[in-house]
């Protein structure tokens, strides 16, 4: 049975036997298949990758996240949801086929940990990742920090597209900090801050693959702060998630408000840190990243 993601529908197809069928293959005009099953902790898939989904230095980073995310929650050994997923990019990942090395580390009566390693024309690794999946069980329950609110999503303009092609995916609309990439390098450079809504091009319900998408979804913080293009990519990236699957279905959204901003910009590396909100107010996903660029 094909379960499907946003972005990802529109670049993976996965089997749920072993008949060698794929689910809406129209739709999903990339495949992903079990290669060999091996040990029950340890599986290895290989998959097919479309073009149009273009960062600067290579395909989208987030795109690439939720697929390693996919490959852990169809795992059969997986159980319960995603608390984080750490991917740290080791070398730039091609357009094309690649291969997963899925493997579950540890696991205890709450939680497991998991390994998976990305390569591409059976060269070295390209990512590696580490996550952790818990069961979430009723608590106490407290949101420390405040939503921080917008201007409804109706109300704000859409983003143009512009030269990245997988921001063609999505509709931003930016609340504050909207970037202007066109003009002379902003001196002295400006703030890093955005507040955005961030949804689908074509609306989708958010599920978790969604957003460990956007959590990458932002713009490099160093294009806000020198207003320009730049050679930019993720070097490291940590997803945390605040909700479990059915929460997050509960809410039945198709778009969340993000924010992010920096720290520091120095030697050719900056940091990044954002948070996913639910129009409701409710805190889904919090996220942090160093980042790499050349200006």
């Amino acid at each position: 049975m094909l379960r499907r993601c946003a972005p990802l529908r529109k670049r993976f197809a996965f089997v749920a036997g072993n008949d060698g069928k794929y689910g809406n293959a129209d739709k999903n005009p990339a495949s992903f298949r079990r290669r060999h099953a091996g040990h029950r902790r340890r599986q290895l898939l290989a998959g097919q990758d479309q073009p149009g989904l273009l960062g600067l230095v290579g395909p989208f980073g987030g795109c690439t996240a939720a697929t390693i995310l996919r490959a852990l929650i169809d795992h059969p050994q997986r159980a319960g949801d995603p608390l984080s997923l750490t991917v740290n990019f080791c070398a730039p990942v091609a357009e094309g086929a690649f291969d997963l090395d899925v493997r579950l580390v540890k696991a205890n009566r709450s939680s497991q940990h998991w390994c998976v390693e990305m390569t591409q024309g059976g060269g070295d690794v390209a990512t590696l990742a580490t996550a952790i999946f818990a069961e979430r069980r009723p608590s106490w329950s407290h949101q420390q920090v405040v939503f921080p609110g917008a201007a409804p999503f109706e109300q704000a303009r859409r983003f143009p597209n512009t030269p990245m092609t997988w921001t063609h995916q999505y509709d931003f609309r930016f609340v504050e900090g909207e970037p202007s990439f066109y003009g002379s390098p902003a001196s002295p450079p400006l703030d890093a801050f955005s507040k955005q809504w961030i949804g689908d091009r074509a609306p989708r319900k958010i599920d978790m693959l969604s957003l460990m998408s956007m959590s990458d979804a932002f713009f490099g913080r160093v294009f806000l702060a020198r207003q320009e293009l730049m050679p930019f990519g993720t070097v490291s990236i940590t997803t945390y998630f605040h909700t479990a699957s059915d929460e997050l279905a509960a809410e039945d959204i198709t778009r969340v408000l993000a924010v992010a901003d920096a720290r520091i910009f120095h030697r050719s590396y900056g940091d990044q840190h954002g948070e996913l909100w639910s129009p409701s107010g409710r805190l889904l996903a919090t996220t942090t990243q160093i980042a790499y660029f050349k200006a």
